[in-house]
């Protein structure tokens, strides 16, 4: 069952937003109600400290994105959908001199403002160590989501959290967070006595405790492990097709404009979403997921907008 109902008049009136693209799929179990929630969910990646709009010569992306006009169509949607969601898949900091001269700090603030709900960390989040990263996250008033970063024995052990349930339109929504090995890309010195996870296993860990533990009727997850590669190294296309229970990937860190979002069978042949917004905070990410609250039946519609 396929279900695009978003008019266009209501698409028109999101201003600032272009770039339309629809995906759609589902995961079916059996029940007598059929009572649906629509779930928004907004999302940014690789936002790399612009907190301004990029120069007007700039050869790609010129006078677009920055903090301001995002704010401004975040508010305009929110206004529509109070319990929308704002997530981002990672690597807040560093591109600017305002990371240089703040460490991250008003990147965080400004986000707080904006309402974000939950991000995973970026291999930039490390750009200024451990305890930059560390000194700054009391400015973050959302939570970090890592799954696969063992932090026990660091600094930001019970500062980062492995999962996050959160309930919107009566909908138990579970999210967790995929980090790229930090090894090779950001020095030892920087990241501490942490421990890197599989996040294959770990993706599947953390779905089946949302889904059995917690009841989760829709599972996100927050990824910044890229979204494909010509060698073996895992994907947010492989996370997709190597679980059962996941159903839409938020990624980051290769800079990917996936528009329109990509559909990858998991290993029930069921469809996952995989959504990712560039780089730079030039596009907004939009998804519309239709929950049919009882019967656990799930239709996933996903949308790219372009801030302008």
């Amino acid at each position: 069952m396929t279900r695009f109902t978003i008019t266009r008049r209501r698409f028109m009136a999101m201003a600032g937003v272009a770039g339309l693209a629809a995906v759609s799929g589902i995961r079916t179990a059996h029940g007598a109600d059929s009572s649906t929630r629509r779930i928004t969910i907004l999302h940014t990646n690789d936002t790399h400290s612009r907190l301004d709009p990029f120069p007007l010569n700039d050869p790609n992306f010129p006078g677009m994105g920055g903090y301001a006009r995002r704010a401004a169509i975040i508010q305009k949607i929110r206004r529509e959908d109070p319990e929308l969601l704002l997530l981002d898949a990672g690597d807040i900091f560093q591109g600017t001199p305002y990371f240089n001269m703040f460490g991250g700090k008003p990147e965080l603030m400004l986000m707080t403002k904006m309402g974000y709900d939950a991000a995973t960390l970026g291999n930039h989040e490390f750009d200024n160590g451990i305890e930059g990263l560390a000194d700054v996250l009391p400015n973050a008033g959302f939570p970090f989501i890592s799954s696969n970063y063992d932090l026990s024995r660091t600094i930001l052990h019970n500062k980062i959290l492995q999962y996050l349930v959160l309930k919107r339109k009566g909908v138990n929504i579970g999210i967790y967070g995929l980090g790229i090995n930090l090894e090779g890309l950001v020095l030892p010195a920087q990241f501490g006595d942490y421990k890197y996870l599989d996040p294959i296993e770990v993706a599947r860990e953390m779905e089946n405790l949302l889904h059995t533990r917690h009841k989760c009727q829709l599972i996100v997850c927050l990824s910044h492990l890229g979204f494909s590669y010509n060698h073996p190294q895992v994907s947010d296309k492989i996370i997709a097709s190597e679980t059962m229970l996941t159903n839409i990937i938020i990624g980051g860190h290769t800079h990917t404009l996936l528009d329109p979002p990509v559909v990858v069978a998991n290993k029930q042949n069921q469809p996952v979403t995989i959504a990712q917004t560039g780089f730079g905070g030039v596009r907004l990410g939009y998804i519309e997921v239709e929950v049919l609250v009882s019967s656990g039946e799930i239709a996933v519609k996903t949308f790219t907008q372009k801030i302008h």
